[in-house]
């Protein structure tokens, strides 16, 4: 029997990294970044109004008051994206607007609310400090400062970075393209009505959403049937548009079960019993030209076990991810049970407290028994080591978190 650490490492492996990609700012969100993207100048450019007001000596302004301001003329008004303002002589202001280069000569910018907003004469009611409301060049990044670094996912804070450094486009691992395909003669769509027998298909749009919730972009299809002209073309069909597909079902290795004969010619793909509950047969290879495949347990629970334990990280380590796991916390248990030897096992757990008193995994449910409702209310899955047998109440285990 393969152990659980042993068919993780070969899904991982079956996958590789996605070549870089050039795309553009608003397609590389959720991505990872295949470069190290530096400053090609200073930000600010040059030095720049922090607010609308008025551009002044502070010295001339250095005994104002809200009972005795001080009155500059107004020589020149100043815009976000002009170029080359006028030098400031002593006794005189420039109106100017937040973003707009700082006049020479000009050491404050006092904002409009400590003036009377005059256009050709304006009083001042403040005594701003030199430096007062202005971004100095260079203060936000230097020209050749490291801006993004290669392997940093990228969200709406880096892309704004990079928008303003002036990159349009960046090189990037895209979002892995992934096919979910639900087997079975027996699975309608939600929202039908099923007749005595048939069940709807949960796999489908559980792990879809899984997926995509990695960064994916996910092709879900409707749930296929055993027969073997019909899946087969389904998967044929699919292998154009996917970088890796997965699919649930079919394994159980009755004769109306028949991934295994499907698949066999069309690439190399590897069945295994691998040790662990929930979960029991595996595939994992490759199909077509090198597209890798995994094969998972058609239980709505252990399907969606398997995708955290497996697809995940195989999922990242295609995006360029460096922490392809999921994160893990150690808690222990409300309550004992008997654990299947032999078998590493995932229990559906909630997890309560906090790291300061430590935390607590409330079983959802019988741990044997593969309830959709207990799976709905776990936060994390307790796992426990192939080599025991009987949990007991107050036993600390590690938990895979499920909600990050």
């Amino acid at each position: 029997m393969k152990s659980v650490a042993k068919h993780a490492k070969d899904c991982v492996s079956a996958v590789g990294l996605l070549p870089e990609l050039e795309v553009s700012l608003v397609e590389a969100v959720g991505c990872i970044l295949a470069e190290d993207v530096c400053a090609p100048f200073d930000l600010p450019v040059t030095d720049s109004a922090a607010c609308d007001g008025y551009a002044l000596r502070s010295a001339d302004v250095r005994e104002a008051h809200p009972d005795s301001p001080v009155e500059l003329a107004v020589v020149e008004e100043i815009n976000a994206g002009d170029i080359n303002p006028l030098s400031l002589l002593p006794g005189h202001a420039a109106k100017i607007s937040s973003g707009a280069p700082l006049p020479q000569g000009a050491d404050a910018v006092l904002a409009l609310q400590y003036t009377d907003s005059g256009r050709a004469r304006v009083k001042v009611r403040s005594a701003p400090r030199a430096g007062e409301n202005i971004r100095r060049t260079a203060e936000d990044v230097a020209a050749g400062t490291p801006l993004v670094r290669k392997g940093t996912r990228l969200s709406s804070r880096q892309i704004a970075l990079l928008a303003g450094a002036g990159r349009a486009r960046v090189s990037v691992h895209p979002r892995p393209r992934v096919v979910m395909i639900s087997i079975g003669d027996e699975l309608v769509e939600p929202g039908d009505n099923p007749h005595p027998g048939q069940v709807f298909d949960v796999n489908g749009h559980a792990l879809a959403t899984a997926a995509a919730d990695l960064g994916t972009d996910v092709f879900r299809v409707s749930a296929v049937s055993d027969q073997r002209g019909a899946l087969r073309s389904m998967i044929e069909d699919q292998l154009v548009r996917a970088d890796l597909i997965v699919t649930t079902g079919g394994l159980s290795g009755s004769e109306a079960d028949t991934v295994r004969e499907v698949l066999a010619p069309l690439g190399e793909v590897e069945f295994d019993q691998v040790a662990m509950w929930p979960g029991r047969v595996h595939g994992v290879g490759h199909v077509g030209k090198g597209i890798p495949i995994f094969c998972l347990p058609g239980d709505p629970v252990a399907a969606q076990v398997s995708f955290a334990v497996f697809v995940h990280p195989a999922i990242r380590a295609m995006a360029g991810w460096a922490d392809k796991f999921r994160p893990t916390l150690r808690a222990k248990v409300d309550r004992g049970w008997y654990s299947p030897r032999g078998r590493r096992e995932f229990v559906r757990v909630k997890l309560e407290g906090d790291p300061r008193q430590g935390y607590t995994a409330v079983v959802q449910g019988g741990p044997h028994q593969l309830l959709l409702s207990a799976l709905g209310k776990s936060n994390a899955l307790a796992v426990v080591p192939e080599t025991v047998t009987n949990v007991n109440a107050g036993d600390e285990l590690v938990c895979i978190l499920l909600d990050n």
